[in-house]
């Protein structure tokens, strides 16, 4: 997921990661691998996410500042959910 508003990126796991995934099933947020407030780059990981026992990187659409994490690891999060925000720029 990577919607933009007002210069701001919801990071999340692509909807093609979703495809073929039963509805309500919730991905693992494993862990962070940078802190908030980092800066990144386009193409960088910035998560580690575990869906039907496959483990995905969720990587930064953008250069840009995580502004914000919404996911802490360990928890679940849903299809469409945004795990944190990226600040643009």
């Amino acid at each position: 997921m990577t919607t933009i508003a007002r210069g701001r990126v919801e990071l999340g796991l692509p909807a093609d990661h979703w495809s073929g995934v039963d509805e309500g099933v919730q991905a693992l947020l494993d862990r962070w691998l940078v802190a908030e407030g980092a800066r990144v780059s386009a193409g960088q990981a910035v998560a580690r996410a575990v869906l039907v026992k496959s483990t995905l990187d969720i990587v930064a659409p953008a250069d840009g500042v995580l502004e914000r994490i919404l996911v802490p690891a360990g928890a679940s999060f849903a299809r469409d959910q945004a795990i944190g925000w990226l600040a643009r720029g």
